[in-house]
């Protein structure tokens, strides 16, 4: 009876795969977002790869998360697109949630542009503000990282003192002065498992803790994204802001509402960026 492929095999095996489909190597990889998908349509002769097909590849079960890999050009630079993201809420491991952002990076992308809907935790922010990550915690009780390291892929313990990079970050205050954004914040980002929401004395220590937003996702793939040397760019939607002393309860629907309404503004944020580089 054969035995179960390694990770670095599934890997592979799905490296291989959409090798064989691409026209060109991809320079950046964009991960969306729930209710952030709309980028989708802007691709220039777009190669669309539905997760299923691809070998070994997890599988999205959540509301606003198609399921499909994306290639083509965009603002005149070549992109993958993300539309869906995999949690450790779902079930997987740390490690099978960020397998694509390992193929992507194997397959030439440098850059991780990623978007997540947030909650507000800094009682400045309002919903719909749009807060460029400057810094994470990471509350996921599993790292991608861990088990034996393949050095090819990276460094056994790779520094995080700059996750988000600081080139990229002045790029998009940049393109967002230009544009006149509003609601722009930067702030600190702190991912927990889910999918149980916060309650209000979660809310209050993650508060103390010195996080501004937050989700169940993007800190396992920023990980894995400079464990390969990738740049990383992140943007959190905050969708609703809630004063632990006066809680409100939260809906999944309202956050796909407001992470929808503030689309736009995303986009003409992420559009800017691209041409800017």
């Amino acid at each position: 009876m054969p035995s179960e492929p390694t990770f670095p095999q599934r890997v592979e095996e799905a490296r291989v795969y959409l090798l064989e489909r691409l026209h060109a190597e991809p320079e950046v990889l964009l991960v969306l977002g729930t209710g952030l998908g709309h980028l989708a349509g802007m691709i220039e002769d777009p190669l669309l790869v539905p997760y299923d097909a691809i070998p070994h590849f997890p599988r999205t079960t959540v509301t606003g998360h198609h399921g499909n890999l994306l290639f083509g050009r965009l603002r005149g630079r070549q992109v993958a697109i993300m539309q869906g993201r995999f949690h450790y809420y779902e079930g997987y491991s740390a490690q099978t949630l960020t397998m694509p952002i390992r193929v992507l990076s194997l397959l030439g992308a440098r850059e991780l542009v990623v978007s997540n809907a947030a909650g507000g935790l800094n009682p400045a922010f309002e919903p719909g503000t749009l807060m460029l990550i400057n810094d994470h915690l990471n509350f996921i009780p599993d790292n991608p990282l861990r088990g034996p390291n393949i050095d090819a892929w990276g460094p056994r313990f790779p520094d995080l003192s700059t996750a988000y990079d600081r080139g990229l970050l002045a790029r998009a205050r940049a393109c967002a002065r230009r544009l006149e954004l509003d609601r722009l914040a930067e702030g600190v980002y702190v991912a927990i498992p889910g999918p149980s929401l916060e309650t209000p004395a979660e809310t209050r220590y993650l508060r103390h803790c010195g996080a501004d937003a937050v989700g169940m996702s993007t800190v396992p793939e920023v990980i894995v994204a400079r464990h390969a040397g990738m740049r990383v760019l992140g943007v959190a939607v905050v969708s609703n802001v809630n004063d632990p002393d006066n809680f409100k309860p939260i809906l999944l629907d309202e956050i796909i509402r407001e992470s929808e309404a503030c689309a736009a503004r995303l986009e003409r944020l992420l559009l800017e960026f691209l041409r800017d580089e």
